[in-house]
């Protein structure tokens, strides 16, 4: 016989009233922050189903009016909104454009994907799903008080997007971070800004100490040491791949030197050339 099949989602508990709910598809983190008189719902899945087995989930631990913050526009993050209407949806004013200008790219891409991947059920909920636009846009550091608990939400520049917003929850030392870090695959540099995305992760850092758990949206939960040492990596994977841009290198010496895989060290290369070529 195999090995048991695991379970689609599980609850992870990063602090006193701070979840998360762990997918195993795309090895998704989501997030949840209790208050006494509201919760946060950090992202909401990338599609119609997952959002309402997530909306589902957070219901079965409070029963606390809810808003939702969106960290980025990427499918993954955003598309499962529709099941936690009526509520505000707050993101960084770019998550809002993007979805408006690349919403609809993405779900074609996504269902396309995972037809050849031979998953048509998820193909099928994407290609069903409704797309909610957040209505609440953030301007800066801003403060949300759900009752006994504040909420620090901030944007740090440009990185794996130029909207990523940070959700630090002081009182528990737990950093939500989106894409800005990934556990268990490389960080997606598709669209990415590989020269700023260190200083993004500089600032993430600038939240931790020794104790805090940092919660990225892909992947277990991490420690300040993680952040560093990813952090570290994408600033290599940027010198290599500005030299290549400058034909100090070939691309075959950088794809050999980077930390990276091959597809990812190309991804980055792309993403350089398009949007800032210094590291």
């Amino acid at each position: 016989m195999g090995e048991p099949r695991s379970a689609p989602a599980r609850w992870v508990e990063v602090g006193d009233g701070v979840l998360v709910r762990r997918y195993d598809e795309l090895d998704l983190s989501l997030g949840l922050v209790l208050g006494r008189d509201a919760c946060l719902v950090i992202d909401t899945g990338g599609d119609a189903g997952q959002g309402a087995e997530w909306a589902a989930a957070v219901r079965s631990v409070t029963a606390n009016p809810w808003r939702v913050l969106l960290t980025h526009a990427h499918f993954d993050h955003s598309f499962g909104t529709a099941a936690f209407l009526p509520c505000p949806v707050l993101s960084h004013p770019g998550c809002r454009a993007e979805l408006v200008a690349d919403g609809e790219t993405q779900r074609t891409e996504w269902v396309r994907q995972y037809r050849v991947e031979g998953k048509p059920e998820i193909a099928d909920r994407i290609a069903a799903t409704r797309l909610v636009l957040p209505d609440s846009m953030l301007s800066g550091r801003t403060e949300l008080d759900l009752g006994g608990r504040t909420v620090v939400l901030d944007s740090f520049g440009l990185g794996h997007t130029d909207h990523d917003v940070v959700a630090h929850v002081p009182d528990a030392d737990v950093v939500f971070v989106g894409d800005l870090v990934e556990n268990g695959a490389p960080p997606a540099f598709d669209g990415s800004y590989p020269a700023t995305w260190p200083a993004a992760l500089s600032s993430v850092l600038d939240l931790t100490g020794p104790a805090t758990t940092v919660v990225p949206g892909h992947g277990d939960p991490v420690d300040r040491s993680f952040v560093a040492a990813q952090r570290a990596d994408i600033v290599a994977v940027g010198i290599l791949c500005a030299a290549v841009l400058t034909g100090d290198i070939g691309e075959d010496d950088a794809l050999r030197r980077s930390p990276f895989p091959g597809d990812t060290t190309r991804a980055a290369l792309r993403a350089l050339a398009e949007r800032d070529r210094k590291p």
